[in-house]
């Protein structure tokens, strides 16, 4: 393992590079300096607009003309008709101004209808289009719905589209690329690295903006993973990839050298990644508390923790320093033939734990319940 340096286990990550295509905020200027100012004053008084905001929406229309405010009226009653508070349609006019403008019964209402059918209504609906009013100058026929049936295959069984609801506002772009060329092509990408089924549900659902990254950029996370030690097929190289595409090179690096300044081998480091991936999104701050504890009040040796990285992972404040104070009462009192494992107590939840070290325990369980809680709980 000592072909894993800091160098080059630092190349395997970069910072993001996924820049989508914002269609709707193209900076282009009204052509006629009235009409600007028109548009400008009507944002203002209708919405309750500032002035910064009215400019910028208005030199952002080249579809407005002197016919046209009058359009923006209804479009902007139509919207509050359906639930949407003045915040939300400011804020939907800010993303894609050419919805002002918009055909309501041939464009907007098809779509606005589409996203209430998948159980986005009223203020939840405003609340999806105050980010993502892109969605509505993008085809129906030939984005919307091809896209959002493809999403719903990979989710497969899910009720009332509530997880389909979580990745679209998660990822305002997801239903707006081509369905072919990105969507089915970057499902097939991971299908064919192994990650089907409930591993792509959970991928879809935690990080959606993968299914329609460039391809250069899924190549390029696999490769990475792939070179951490991961293999293809492998149960954890789908939460590597979640993991990776997560953290900058900066982050990584900081988390790297912190466990190298704990005396962590570069092996120890590589093992614990391997094992929990997952490790790679705690805080800095809670990894340099959680090793800390462990190895310096604990006494624990290195071994534990790159054999059981997921004790880094626990609340350190609710689980594992509660946990360890009950432990040390325990060995005190030698209210056990042998001290037991503080890794199988650290896995307990919580009703098991209080079973099985402190309510078994009748004559201390009121010294333990202050030892775990700080106060006497209710067992």
């Amino acid at each position: 393992m000592g072909m894993f340096n800091s160098l080059y286990l630092f190349s395997f990550f970069h910072r993001l590079s996924l820049n989508p295509t914002k269609a709707c905020t193209r900076c282009f200027s009204a052509k006629n300096p009235d009409i600007r100012d028109s548009l400008s004053g009507f944002l203002m008084r209708s919405l309750n607009f500032s002035r910064s905001q009215a400019l910028a929406v208005s030199n952002r229309s080249p579809w407005a003309t002197s016919n046209s405010l009058e359009n923006s009226r209804v479009v902007i009653k139509y919207f509050q008709k359906l639930g949407f508070s003045d915040a939300q349609i400011r804020s939907s006019i800010i993303v894609c101004p050419q919805i002002l403008f918009a055909d309501i019964e041939k464009t907007l209402k098809p779509k606005l209808e589409f996203f209430q059918g998948l159980g986005l209504m009223g203020a939840d609906l405003g609340k999806y289009i105050s980010k993502s009013a892109s969605v509505l100058s993008v085809s129906l026929n030939k984005r919307l719905v091809p896209n959002v049936h493809i999403l719903k295959g990979v989710l497969f069984d899910d009720k009332d589209n509530r997880d389909l609801i979580v990745v679209l506002r998660r990822c305002k772009w997801i239903v707006s690329k081509d369905p072919e060329s990105v969507l089915m092509h970057n499902i097939a990408f991971l299908e064919s690295c192994g990650v089907t089924g409930y591993q792509q549900r959970m991928l879809l659902k935690r990080q959606p903006s993968l299914f329609v990254a460039k391809e250069s950029r899924l190549n390029d996370l696999v490769s990475r993973v792939l070179e951490m030690g991961f293999s293809l097929n492998s149960g954890m190289l789908v939460y590597a990839l979640y993991s990776v595409s997560c953290i900058s090179v900066k982050t990584l690096g900081e988390k790297v050298k912190l466990f190298r300044d704990f005396g962590f081998s570069e092996e120890d480091i590589i093992l614990m990644l391997r094992r929990a991936p997952t490790l790679l999104r705690v805080s800095e701050e809670k990894l340099k508390f959680g090793i800390d504890f462990l190895l310096n009040v604990m006494k624990c040796k290195k071994t534990l923790i790159v054999g059981r990285p997921f004790c880094l992972m626990l609340s350190m404040e609710d689980r594992v320093v509660p946990r360890y104070r009950v432990l040390q009462v325990v060995k005190l009192k030698g209210l056990m033939k042998k001290d037991p494992s503080f890794t199988t107590m650290l896995e307990l939840n919580e009703e098991a734990f209080i079973e099985r070290f402190i309510s078994r325990f009748r004559d201390d369980t009121e010294q333990l319940l202050i030892a775990y809680k700080g106060h006497i709980l209710d067992v």
